[in-house]
């Protein structure tokens, strides 16, 4: 049976999200419904869906000193996804301006663990954006264990865990971003079990690159707050550099920040915009 259910919309650099308000865990959300919300014809639209859900209510099994608030994250096409760097900073934003959390640092409980949030700044104008910084965790990462295809050409490739898998390939200079054929999923081989985001990447200065990337479950999305982090690991690996000192990675949505806490972990900063609220049959 479907019922009306609030939904805020919301974005980081133009990676967009339905959020469900589902405080007390009363929404069963399947791939069905996912699906729905997400279709930018029929639904809502959207590159996933977030289920803003108390953890004690999210049929999780949790810790006890696990935080309040879990981020039960679904792809657009309905699969479950461990982690999200845009989605978890708009969310933090939702939280706050629905008067759920009313600190400025807080953590959030997701599928690859616990990320605590950081509210540096609210909207300054009526709609406008948030800066919210996430800590993303410490990275993984192994150079050389698969190659991208893409546009005839043969990249190694890097992959870099950041809670979920990605594969970071940085471009020749005679293959330009803007340019290559995204519309199709690049191939990797070896493929990874579960597949993996494919980032695309050129290097634009001192300490900045842009991507571009394919999302496991999505397509070609605007922005990718893990893979810009992935990025960032592999940009950073492959000029030698560990002086923690940040990079600044473009996508076709806007601009990101990535930096390293002194433990190292990985930490991205950005916007995060919420655009609508409404209700929604699910």
């Amino acid at each position: 049976m479907t019922k009306s259910f609030p939904f805020t919309k919301g974005h980081g650099t133009e990676n967009d999200f339905v959020v469900l308000d589902d405080p007390d865990g009363a929404l069963d959300l399947d791939a069905t419904a996912v699906v729905a919300l997400a279709d930018r014809r029929a639904g809502v639209g959207a590159d996933g869906v977030i289920r803003a859900v108390r953890t004690r209510r999210a049929g999780i099994d949790a810790s006890a000193d696990a935080p309040e608030w879990f981020m039960d994250y679904r792809n657009a096409d309905g699969s479950i996804a461990e982690m999200c760097g845009n989605g978890v900073r708009v969310l933090a934003a939702h939280l706050r301006r629905a008067g759920h959390v009313d600190a400025e640092r807080f953590e959030v409980l997701t599928r690859a663990g616990v990320r605590t949030v950081e509210i540096l700044a609210g909207p300054s104008t009526e709609g406008g954006p948030w800066d919210v910084r996430v800590g993303m965790g410490a990275s993984r990462s192994v150079h050389g264990a698969r190659t991208v295809q893409i546009d005839g050409r043969v990249l190694d490739s890097t992959d870099v865990d950041m809670g979920n898998p990605h594969a970071v390939a940085f471009l020749p200079e005679d293959l330009a971003l803007e340019s290559i054929d995204l519309t199709r999923r690049p191939v990797l081989d070896p493929e990874p079990p579960d597949g993996a985001n494919i980032e695309l990447v050129s290097t634009r200065g001192d300490h900045h690159v842009a991507m571009r990337v394919h999302e496991r479950g999505v397509g070609e999305t605007r922005s990718c707050g893990t893979g810009v982090a992935a990025v960032a690991v592999a940009a950073a690996l492959r000029a030698g550099d560990d002086s923690g000192a940040p990079w600044t990675v473009d996508v076709p949505g806007g601009r990101l920040q990535v930096s390293w806490d002194e433990d190292g972990q990985v930490l991205l900063a950005g916007p995060a915009q919420l655009v609508a609220e409404g209700t929604t049959l699910v």
